[in-house]
C-alpha cells in the first residue's frame, strides 16, 4: 500500500521495502566504489615519504597534492547530488567508476607534479559521486526505520578501502614500489566496473511507482523551488558541519598524517605504525554499523551524536597528552579514535529525514560538501601547522618534522570535537521518522 503525504509526493509504507537478499547485493555492490574510493583517499598514508621524494615536495605542498582530490570533490558534489536525483544511478555510478580509475592511472604514470595533481583531481571528481550513489540506492531498497543501520555498513565498505590503504597498501608499495601499487589500484577500480554493470539496479520492482511520483514532484518544484528547499535547509548545513569536524581523523590520521605522526612522536617503524592506522579504520568499521544499530533502536539520532563528540574528546586527550603510553596503549587508543568518530554516520540518515524523498541526493550532497571542504582546509593547515616551527632539517630530499611540530597540528582534532558537541546540539531529533510533509 502507498500513502501520499501532503506535499504530492507518494510515500511507501514502510513493509514494502523489504531487506531482502537481493537488497544488499545491491546496496554492497554500490558500495564496491565506496571502498574503492577510500583506497584512494588514504593511499597518501602509506606512501607520503616516497611522494615527497618522487616529486620533490614538503609538507604542505604533500597535503595541496592531496587535496587536489578534495577540490575536484567541493566543486562536483552539489552538482552530483542534483543529477543523482534526476538521472540513472547506475549510469551515473558507471561512469563515475571510470573516471576515478583513469585518474588513479593517470597518477600513477606521472612524471611530475602537475600531472600527479591532475590525476589527483580526477580522481576526485568520479569520487563524487560514490557515497551519494549508494545513499540513493539504499533508500530505494530499504526503509527509513532501516537506514541507520544500512548507512554505517556503507560506511564500514569506505572503511575497508582505508585499512587496505594503511598496512596492505604500505606492504605492497615495499615489494613492488609505489607506482606498481598505484597501477594495481587502477586495475582493481576495472573489475568494480564490472560488478556494479553486473549486479546493481535503480531501484526494486516494486518501487516503480515511487519513483515515477519523485520525479513528477521534482517537476512540479521545479530547479530554483528544489535548490531552495535543500540550500535554505538549516538543518542540512547543521549535519554537514558535524560530520565534517567528527570525520577530520580519518583525513588527517587515516588519510595523510596519521603514520608520520607515530613514527616521529612514538618512534615506531613505518610497518608498526601502519598497524595503529589500520586499527583506526577497523574501529570506524566496528563503529559506523554500531552506531547506525543503537540509533534505529533507540529511535533517536542526536543524543548518540552528542555521546559520540563527547567521549571522542576525551580519547584524543588522553592520547595526545597523557605520556609515557606504551605501543599497545597506542594502538588501542586509535581503535577507539575510529569506534567513537564513528556517530559522523548519523548525519546522514538524519538530513535524509528532514528532506522530501525526491530530493535525498541533493540533500546529502551538501553534507558532503562540506566534509570535503574540510579536507581542502584542514589537510594543507595540518602541513603548515607543522612547518610552523620546523627546523628546516632534510634527509634523502624529504623533510624531518618533530614531535613538537606533529603534536601542535594534532591540537585541532580535540578543538573540532567541542566544535560538533555544541552544533549537535541546534540539530532537530527525527525519531527516525521523515520530518517533512
Amino acid at each position: 500500500m502507498q500513502a501520499a503525504s501532503t506535499n504530492g509526493e507518494i510515500v511507501l509504507n514502510s513493509h514494502e521495502i523489504t531487506h531482502t537478499a537481493q537488497a544488499w547485493v545491491v546496496t554492497l555492490t554500490a558500495s564496491l566504489f565506496f571502498f574503492y574510493t577510500f583506497i584512494q583517499l588514504n593511499l597518501f598514508n602509506a606512501i607520503d615519504v616516497e611522494l615527497m621524494q618522487a616529486f620533490h615536495l614538503n609538507a604542505p605542498e604533500l597535503g595541496q597534492l592531496s587535496s587536489m582530490f578534495f577540490y575536484a570533490n567541493v566543486l562536483f558534489l552539489f552538482p552530483a547530488g542534483i543529477l543523482l536525483d534526476r538521472f540513472s544511478t547506475k549510469k551515473i555510478l558507471l561512469m563515475s567508476v571510470l573516471l576515478s580509475s583513469v585518474g588513479t592511472l593517470i597518477f600513477g604514470l606521472a612524471d611530475n607534479y602537475i600531472v600527479a595533481a591532475t590525476g589527483r583531481f580526477l580522481v576526485g571528481t568520479g569520487a563524487a559521486f560514490c557515497f551519494l550513489s549508494c545513499i540513493k540506492i539504499a533508500s530505494r531498497w530499504f526503509p527509513p526505520t532501516k537506514m541507520a543501520l544500512v548507512t554505517g555498513i556503507i560506511v564500514t565498505m569506505a572503511m575497508l578501502g582505508g585499512l587496505v590503504a594503511q598496512t596492505p597498501l604500505a606492504m605492497l608499495s615495499h615489494l613492488v614500489g609505489w607506482r606498481s601499487a598505484v597501477l594495481m589500484d587502477a586495475g582493481l577500480g576495472a573489475f568494480i566496473f564490472l560488478a556494479i554493470l553486473l549486479l546493481v539496479h535503480d531501484y526494486p520492482s516494486h518501487h516503480h511507482d515511487k519513483h515515477i511520483a519523485d520525479k513528477a514532484h521534482l517537476q512540479t518544484l521545479g530547479f530554483w523551488k528544489s535548490m531552495g528547499l535543500v540550500m535554505l535547509n538549516p538543518q542540512n548545513w547543521l549535519g554537514g558541519i558535524y560530520t565534517a569536524l567528527m570525520n577530520l581523523p580519518v583525513f588527517l590520521l587515516g588519510a595523510l598524517w596519521g603514520i608520520h605522526y607515530l613514527m616521529q612522536v612514538h618512534q615506531v617503524s613505518l610497518m608498526q605504525a601502519s598497524y595503529a592506522t589500520t586499527l583506526f579504520f577497523v574501529g570506524v568499521i566496528f563503529g559506523s554499523p554500531f552506531f547506525g544499530w543503537v540509533s534505529d533502536r533507540m529511535s533517536r539520532r542526536v543524543l548518540p551524536m552528542l555521546l559520540g563528540a563527547v567521549v571522542s574528546l576525551i580519547v584524543m586527550l588522553v592520547l595526545l597528552y597523557v605520556p609515557g603510553l606504551s605501543f599497545a596503549t597506542v594502538l588501542l587508543l586509535f581503535f577507539l579514535v575510529g569506534f567513537v568518530t564513528s556517530s559522523q554516520v548519523l548525519s546522514y540518515p538524519t538530513v535524509a529525514e528532514h528532506n522530501p524523498t525526491s530530493l535525498t541526493s541533493t540533500a546529502i550532497s551538501i553534507v558532503s560538501t562540506v566534509i570535503m571542504f574540510s579536507g581542502v582546509v584542514f589537510q594543507p593547515l595540518f602541513g603548515w601547522a607543522m612547518q610552523w616551527h620546523w627546523d628546516h632539517t632534510m634527509v634523502d630530499g624529504a623533510p624531518i618534522y618533530t614531535a613538537s611540530d606533529m603534536l601542535n597540528a594534532m591540537l585541532m582534532m580535540p578543538i573540532a570535537f567541542v566544535v560538533a558537541f555544541f552544533v549537535a546540539l541546534f540539530i532537530k531529533e527525527t525519531h527516525g521518522k521523515l520530518q517533512h510533509g
